[in-house]
């Protein structure tokens, strides 16, 4: 089974490396079986700056990419139109059985655009999964790769739900969230070898975590200020680490917004880092969507710089909080359980067991047995 892997920001790479890791324990097991599945991954560059994209493929151990499409940065349409170029040319030239798209950029709506007008099966990872906001060019990728794809692997009961909502019921299964599996297996390599608390001179559960990289945030002046703003009255308490993205240090100077003394900017770091960050924070607070469910993995409590979440069930176990950028708002959110007013419910485990990858691969050979 030949299947053709896109991927092109951080949070892609760590899903592709969970998944090839399973895809590469299935071929040991099932050698001479003639089950193997051979992958080969497309990176389309969307994730440019070598802090966000060479280093996790070192890193994570994720196969060298059999091809690299260099796209960059861009508008939303002329970034696309670049990754559906290159993507398509791959495709006709492969020819693979299936094609395999992670989640909501850019590059999962180009790969799934380029396969669907091919005629080549899609396999969508984090199907199912809604905001209601289609003011976000996420929403805008997941429902257009949902609606083309034949295989949809949802992370939760909620997300399949959602495509039932929309009609969509044919090649839909709950396989659990492979991030899930990610972060038990990347948590289990830090705690052999930790190191980022001790450089940073961080004590564990004293500080507060912050990743802010959203465009309905980066790209508003009153939005910004009203999160740093927070920020002043939270670092009185405990110490704030940003983990800065490139695009919000860019922002930060285009809207000339005050850092407030003892906040710390941080370059940003390695999901290894990032992993033994979360699990040491007090609190996180965050406008990313995987970040919100690290956090609950790590039984952080989140704070998040938005108004809605597609990972509702942080909300329904108490462990996520919806803030947007109002200051008032994360203050209040911030008191809520830095005083212990709001309690989590980390015993719940709305993404499964930890083994959706294994569940990926046993549903893809069972598609590729159907078309036989």
């Amino acid at each position: 089974m030949k299947i053709c892997t896109v991927v092109g920001a951080r949070p892609q790479f760590v899903k592709a490396a969970t998944l090839s890791r399973a895809i590469a324990k299935r071929n040991v097991a099932s050698a001479g079986a003639g089950a193997n599945i051979d992958e080969k991954i497309v990176h389309t560059g969307q994730h440019y700056d070598a802090n966000m994209s060479d280093v996790f493929f070192d890193e994570l151990g994720i196969p060298k990419p059999a091809y690299h499409l260099g796209v960059g940065s861009g508008n939303h349409g002329q970034q696309t139109g670049k990754m559906l170029e290159g993507i398509e040319q791959i495709l006709m030239e492969d020819r693979p059985d299936v094609l395999l798209v992670y989640g909501d950029t850019n590059s999962t709506l180009a790969g799934a655009l380029a396969a669907s007008k091919l005629h080549i099966p899609i396999a969508h990872v984090e199907a199912g999964l809604r905001s209601f906001n289609r003011r976000m060019p996420e929403e805008i990728n997941r429902v257009v790769a949902d609606h083309v794809s034949n295989l949809l692997l949802c992370p939760t009961d909620e997300a399949v739900s959602n495509l039932a909502r929309e009609g969509v019921t044919a090649g839909v299964y709950n396989v659990g969230d492979v991030m899930y599996d990610s972060v038990l297996h990347y948590r289990a390599q830090v705690e052999k070898n930790p190191g980022a608390l001790k450089t940073l001179g961080l004590q564990p559960k004293q500080y507060c975590l912050v990743t802010v990289h959203r465009a309905e945030n980066t790209d508003s002046a009153d939005n910004l200020r009203g999160i740093f703003s927070a920020f002043s009255a939270i670092v009185k308490k405990h110490p704030v680490v940003i983990a800065l993205h490139p695009r919000t240090r860019k922002f930060i100077d285009v809207h000339r917004i005050v850092v407030p003394d003892g906040v710390r900017l941080l370059d940003p770091v390695s999901y290894l880092e990032m992993i033994e960050l979360e699990f040491g924070a007090r609190m996180i607070l965050t406008d990313s969507g995987g970040v919100q469910k690290e956090a609950f993995f790590a039984h952080v409590p989140c704070l998040t710089l938005r108004e809605e979440t597609e990972w509702v069930e942080t909300t329904a176990c108490k462990a996520n909080v919806l803030c947007g950028s109002s200051t008032e708002r994360i203050l209040e959110g911030f008191r809520l359980f830095d005083e212990r007013r709001l309690t989590p419910d980390f015993a719940a485990k709305p993404y499964g067991d930890g083994d959706a990858a294994g569940r990926i691969v046993d549903a893809l050979l069972r598609f590729q047995s159907s078309r036989a």
